[in-house]
C-alpha cells in the first residue's frame, strides 16, 4: 500500500512543474490542484491508497463514473479527466512511470454549445450609457477594449499604460501562459482610454485600470462591471467579458475576416478553437434568412 505522502509530493511537484514550465496563472494552477486532490481523496478512499505505479484504466475510470453519478456537469468530469490525465503524462515524461493508465480513458461526450453573443447595435448600446466621471470614462474605455481588442479579462486588467501604443496603434497583451500577442489598438479604443487616463486621478500608477482604491482591477470586478452594463441592453444574450470577445470575433467573421487572422487576434494556439465563430455566424445567417426571406418555409 502507498503512503499517502507519494500524493502528496506527486501532487506538489506537478503544480510546480505547472508554475516554472507550464507558466500557468495561480488560477489556473489551483484549479488543477483542487482536480487532483479529489481524484487522490479517491485513489486513498476508493483505492485503498495503492501506488500510482498500480493504478490502472480502470481505476481512472471508475473515477470519471463516480463523478457523474455524484451529480458533476459533464464538462466539469471532462476537466477533471482532463487533469488527471496531464499529471499522469508528466509523470511518464519524466521516468516517473513507464506506462500512462488515463491515455486511452474517454471523457464523457459534450454537446457543443455556441457561445453567447451580442449583436453590433447591442454592443452600440451597452457604450452608449452617460456618464463623464471617471468611473464611467474607465468603464467605457473597458468594454471599448474587450471588444475592440478581442481581450479576454485575465489580459485586459494585466495591461499597463505602456503596453497602450498611441503612435503605431497598437497594444501589447500577455495571453494564456505568458505568450504576449501585438494587436490592433481600434480608432474608439484609443479614444476611450485616452479620455479615461486624461481625467484618472492617480495619473502615475502604472496599472491601465485602476480600482477605487487606486490598485489594479480585478478579473472578479471586471466581471461585475459588464454584467451591469450588459443588462441594460434589451434582448441580451449573455453579459460576460467574454460575450465582448464573442462579439469581437463573430463581427469580424461577419464582415468578410481570414479565419487564421481572427485565431491570431484571439491568442488561439489552435484553429479549431477559433471556428466555433465560424457556426455562431452561421446560426446567425440561418435565423435572420428564416425570419425575412418570404421563402424560407417559417412564414
Amino acid at each position: 500500500m502507498a503512503e499517502v505522502t507519494e500524493y502528496q509530493e506527486a501532487l506538489g511537484e506537478f503544480l510546480e512543474f505547472l508554475r516554472r514550465e507550464k507558466r500557468f496563472s495561480e488560477q489556473t494552477v489551483r484549479a488543477y490542484r483542487v482536480d487532483l486532490e479529489q481524484f487522490f481523496d479517491f485513489c486513498a478512499v476508493r483505492l485503498a491508497a495503492k501506488p500510482l505505479g498500480g493504478v490502472n484504466h480502470r481505476d481512472i475510470r471508475d473515477f470519471l463514473g463516480q463523478l457523474l453519478r455524484g451529480g458533476y456537469e459533464r464538462s466539469s468530469a471532462a476537466r477533471k479527466l482532463s487533469s488527471v490525465k496531464s499529471l499522469f503524462r508528466h509523470l511518464v515524461s519524466i521516468r516517473r512511470l513507464r506506462l500512462n493508465p488515463a491515455r486511452n480513458v474517454k471523457g464523457p461526450r459534450i454537446e457543443k454549445k455556441l457561445p453567447g453573443f451580442l449583436t453590433q447595435f447591442q454592443v452600440e448600446q451597452a457604450l452608449g450609457f452617460p456618464g463623464g466621471s471617471e468611473t464611467a470614462a474607465r468603464n467605457r474605455a473597458i468594454i471599448e477594449t474587450l471588444y475592440g481588442s478581442g481581450l479576454r479579462a485575465s489580459e485586459l486588467v494585466s495591461l499597463n499604460k505602456g503596453d497602450v501604443d498611441s503612435a503605431t496603434e497598437t497594444v501589447r497583451v500577455r495571453g494564456k501562459g505568458g505568450k504576449e500577442r501585438i494587436l490592433p489598438l481600434g480608432g474608439a479604443e484609443s479614444r476611450a482610454i485616452a479620455e479615461y487616463l486624461s481625467i484618472r486621478s492617480d495619473k502615475a500608477a502604472e496599472p491601465l485600470f485602476l480600482n477605487h482604491r487606486g490598485g489594479r482591477l480585478s478579473t472578479r470586478s471586471v466581471q461585475k462591471i459588464v454584467r451591469r452594463i450588459l443588462l441594460r441592453v434589451s434582448e441580451v444574450g449573455a453579459t460576460n467579458p467574454h460575450a465582448l470577445r464573442h462579439a469581437f470575433a463573430t463581427h469580424l467573421l461577419e464582415r468578410g475576416a481570414n479565419l487564421k487572422a481572427v485565431q491570431e487576434l484571439l491568442g488561439h494556439a489552435s484553429l479549431s478553437t477559433t471556428q466555433v465563430y465560424t457556426h455562431v455566424s452561421v446560426a446567425r445567417l440561418k435565423k435572420t434568412y428564416d425570419r425575412s426571406h418570404p421563402r424560407s418555409g417559417t412564414r
